[in-house]
């Protein structure tokens, strides 16, 4: 355990996207060594990979967002509750569709609870 309230990417999602992107960067690097094409490709495409398989742990909740946490909160092992209906500010979650939305008539953003549909517009577009 640490000894302040900030545990920034000590997560099951942060280290296993940081292990599959090791594992790309070094296969890349051997390509650029090596001067094999299919390596470079196979580095790039382990990379891209780190990077869904990270996104798609943090949205079944084995991420955490950034920010102060509570004591029983701090270990890796513990699965964050809130990620269903999105942390605010993450661009992760926006991508998925969840966290904050923005009303079309007020402009005032309202978080809104996962599988709640989006708010309709106020006006029509032209």
């Amino acid at each position: 355990m640490s000894a302040h309230q900030y545990d920034e990417g000590h997560t099951v999602a942060g280290w296993t996207g940081f292990g599959i992107a090791t594992v790309g960067t070094a296969v890349l690097g051997l390509g650029v060594c090596m001067v094999s094409a299919p390596l470079v490709v196979g580095g790039l495409g382990i990379v891209a990979v780190s990077v869904l398989v990270t996104w798609a742990l943090h949205l079944t909740g084995w991420g955490k967002p950034p920010g102060i946490r509570p004591r029983e909160q701090w270990g890796m092992r513990v699965r964050d509750t809130g990620a269903r209906a999105g942390h605010p500010g993450c661009v992760g979650c926006r991508l998925a569709g969840r966290g904050a939305r923005r009303t079309a008539a007020a402009g005032e953003v309202v978080p809104t609870a996962a599988g709640e549909p989006a708010p309709a517009a106020a006006t029509p577009r032209s």
